[in-house]
């Protein structure tokens, strides 16, 4: 199971949390997020340096700076948050970067946004549905994605806290893919409790290795 670490900007904290046994770490450009990751040496450097796969997340920004963030920080994935289509997904992938592509969830007719983006993405990302664009903090109802038949592999978002560990190792889906943390583990706005993500991923690990 992909387990990514998102919402990371400072540097000594980067640090601690790739030791874990994570596998993507996210890092977000979106100048409204509270976790948005200025254009500055120090997280350059910082992010250029991360051990795990790197993944990138947009919000509607123009293709081409996608691209070129994508190549100066030499990202490994492009996560897109906002109205992006499919032909932009599509575009950004045949330039070599496997595309994430985020939707809101609330209930089952939401799924249908994604049928239009099969054949453009590498993963899907199913998140909670709130205002605006990024993360509310909050759990949508993970038993309306058995409504999703699509082929594409998709990872868990929305919500995901310490305390979810038994619903994460409950829900069965044969194209989930891993799961994408943040908010959740925080003890500060983009610093991650690394002993509760430790614990967590430990857990999983652990059940997986079991299957």
């Amino acid at each position: 199971m992909i387990i990514k670490v998102c919402g990371m900007r400072e540097d000594e904290n980067i640090r601690a949390v790739e030791r874990l046994d994570i596998d993507w770490m996210g890092f977000i450009f979106y100048p409204r997020s509270p976790r948005y990751v200025p254009d500055e040496k120090r997280y350059v450097d910082s992010i250029r340096r991360c051990a795990k796969k790197k993944a990138g997340v947009f919000v509607n920004a123009d293709t081409d700076g996608v691209l070129r963030t994508a190549a100066r920080l030499q990202l490994d994935y492009v996560q897109l948050h906002g109205n992006e289509s499919s032909d932009t997904c599509r575009f950004i992938q045949d330039n070599g970067y496997p595309v994430v592509k985020a939707f809101s969830i609330a209930a089952a007719d939401d799924l249908k946004q994604a049928e239009a983006y099969e054949t453009a993405v590498s993963f899907f990302l199913f998140d909670t549905k709130c205002e605006g664009y990024g993360g509310s903090g909050r759990q949508f109802d993970w038993d309306i994605l058995n409504n999703y038949q699509g082929n594409t592999p998709f990872l868990l978002s929305g919500g995901i806290a310490p305390g979810s560990l038994d619903d994460v190792l409950q829900f069965h889906h044969p194209l989930m893919a891993g799961v994408d943390l943040n908010s959740g583990f925080e003890t500060a706005t983009a610093m991650k409790n690394t002993v509760e993500l430790q614990q967590f991923v430990a857990g999983i690990r652990r059940i997986n290795h079991l299957k």
